[in-house]
């Protein structure tokens, strides 16, 4: 409930911007550095969410101190301009400072040094201190007003399958629970093509209109239908016999209808094998 409440809380202050830094290059960029430094599963998604919700906030507050950045005159283009420039120019420093704080909220035994976060962008020769590093924590908790620590898909899907076994649903939980997870990774890494997919099985056309896309936001962003998908998705690989029962139990707990978990499924299946046979 308390999971629920939160990602309805979450659906209703959506910004409009909401995913515009979860791009594919983005996200592998942060699954390829937790993996480098051994942090766990969770902390790979708390810094994509991190990163997302801080770049969007800083993007409002640059443009609201230098006016609208949506402005026809040359002046308001220039504008926009520097803050394209200035987000460009410190974007992967806060890149790594969303992955250490994600780490620090982590309980796992592996944390990210400032040491260990100044090496690495040493390799890719940048030249920064300790102290700009530290800066750069203290802008995105500042920015994000300490608020930082949010629960991730990852969270959803384990309370879900932990609601399944506590109502009887006899299913391989380890593999299972691997299996979500390699096809979380997937679901992020290509957010686009599922939900681009999913909107036009909803609207039942291949050209949806802007408004439509609009309005498609709140699904895409909606982490609890994410969660049913993949547990949808992974039972229906591993366990097929059991995948009926399985979208029953989940509407039960979830209120998401058979329907929109079938089409979720099937949007994710798809782009797994690659094919565009129904």
């Amino acid at each position: 409930i308390h999971l629920a409440t939160e990602n309805e809380q979450y659906l209703s202050e959506l910004p409009e911007q909401a995913g515009y830094f979860k791009e594919t290059r983005i996200v592998e960029f942060i699954f390829l550095l937790s993996e480098k430094w051994h942090l766990d599963q969770s902390t790979r998604y708390q810094a994509v969410e991190l990163l997302e919700r801080f770049m969007i906030k800083q993007v409002e507050q640059m443009c609201d101190g230098r006016g609208s950045a949506k402005g026809r005159d040359q002046g308001q283009r220039s504008s926009w301009s520097s803050v394209r420039d200035q987000i460009t120019k410190t974007f992967v420093l806060r890149l790594v400072s969303c992955v250490q704080l994600a780490s620090k909220l982590s309980l796992h035994y592996s944390r990210v040094t400032s040491d260990t976060a100044l090496t690495f962008l040493q390799s890719l020769k940048y030249s920064y201190t300790k102290q700009e590093l530290l800066e750069s924590e203290l802008a995105v908790l500042n920015t994000l007003h300490f608020h930082i620590s949010v629960s991730t898909p990852l969270a959803y899907v384990e309370l879900l399958l932990e609601v399944l076994g506590y109502n009887g649903c006899l299913l391989p939980a380890k593999p299972l629970h691997q299996l979500c997870v390699q096809l979380l990774d997937f679901c992020y890494l290509t957010r686009e093509t599922i939900y681009d997919t999913l909107l036009k099985i909803a609207i039942e056309n291949s050209t949806p209109s802007k408004l439509q896309i609009a309005k498609f936001l709140t699904v895409k962003e909606d982490f609890m239908l994410l969660a049913v998908g993949v547990i949808s998705t992974g039972v229906f690989i591993l366990s097929p016999g059991h995948w009926e029962q399985v979208v029953e139990h989940l509407n039960c707990i979830t209120g998401i209808t058979p329907q929109s978990i079938l089409e979720f499924s099937y949007a994710v299946v798809r782009c797994i094998v690659g094919s565009t046979t129904p």
